[in-house]
């Protein structure tokens, strides 16, 4: 059965299986804190892709934690005072998207950063785990230290770029948004989480990462959380807090921070093969900030052109009123 607005309204008290273990912030601040302490170490140079008379491509690389380099695609346009910035995450287990779909910000006049994330994508660059870059990262690391995690490394890499955001000429410190989808949509809302004070808003559609409890539990461990079906039930069952807790970060998120949230209604996305509508209203619910969700008939997990279409407003006309 496609979701529904009565179907919505109904889960409008749940905000997830997994209850935030007694450490989670103490756990947090101090990943964020030995992130801070890696020096900042990047370059901007220009892209292959040679530049137009109203923006530049330019490659950003820069060293994470324990020495990796990390690359993102930063699209810039040419403006004489400083512009906005939008934080773009991708979906899992893929790539930050072409350099023609990432010019699309610069018509709006805002600058663009799209992270890699490292190993997804189906390469191994930037890639420090034995075995496959196709899929598993969400349980990479998992028999070792926690701190060691995957994702754990993610957050504490997106910490670092966010320094380095900072320290970027030519940007409105003022109005740095996110973007995000899936795997995106999860990031960039740990993203405004965990660096208080350099989001302004988020435009999320269907976060991945979260509520991994009540995934199992609807047997929904299918395509991007198929690895947590070859994990031990032990360690899949508990899921460690620390790392998969999205609707725990989001209630870290400033309460001024206005986000838009998109839910699709498809049977597709009801079902088993998508991200469970009960994990987005769990996310949905912890936030405090000021929010406004979508339901976009007709749409299981895909991109919703009509959302991307909002964004114009949500990232340009009402952000030029701040």
């Amino acid at each position: 059965m496609p979701v529904t607005e009565q179907e919505i309204r109904r889960l409008g008290d749940y905000v997830g299986a997994t209850p935030a273990p007694a450490d989670f912030d103490a756990f947090w601040s101090k990943r964020m804190a030995e992130a801070d302490q890696v020096p900042l170490d990047f370059a901007v140079t220009p892209s292959e892709i040679p530049p137009f008379h109203t923006c530049e491509y330019l490659d950003l690389w820069f060293r994470g934690m324990g020495g990796a380099q990390l690359y993102a695609k930063y699209v810039k346009p040419r403006a004489a005072r400083p512009v906005p910035l939008v934080l773009q995450f991708h979906g899992y287990p893929g790539a930050s998207r072409s350099w023609l779909e990432q010019s699309s910000f610069a018509g709006m006049g805002c600058a663009l950063l799209a992270m890699d994330c490292p190993g997804q994508g189906g390469t191994a660059r930037t890639w420090r785990f034995a075995g496959t870059t196709v899929t598993g990262h969400i349980v990479a690391g998992l028999d070792g230290p926690v701190e060691e995690m995957y994702y754990v490394r993610l957050h504490q890499n997106i910490r670092i770029l966010c320094r380095i955001v900072r320290e970027l000429v030519g940007i409105d410190q003022s109005k740095v948004f996110v973007n995000g989808a899936s795997q995106g949509g999860g990031l960039g809302l740990a993203c405004a989480a965990l660096n208080p004070g350099l989001v302004n808003r988020a435009a999320i559609l269907y976060p991945f990462l979260s509520d991994y409890r009540l995934v199992w539990e609807l047997g929904a461990d299918l395509i991007a959380y198929e690895a947590c079906a070859t994990t031990p039930a032990g360690l899949t069952r508990t899921g460690r807090g620390r790392t998969g807790g999205l609707p725990s970060w989001v209630t870290l998120i400033a309460k001024t921070l206005p986000i838009w949230f998109a839910v699709p209604s498809s049977s597709a996305q009801a079902g088993r093969r998508s991200v469970p509508t009960r994990d987005q209203c769990a996310v949905y619910n912890n936030l405090t900030c000021p929010k406004r969700r979508y339901l976009f008939e007709g749409y299981g997990h895909e991109e919703i052109q009509d959302f991307d279409d909002l964004i114009l407003d949500f990232f340009g006309r009402e952000a030029a009123e701040l």
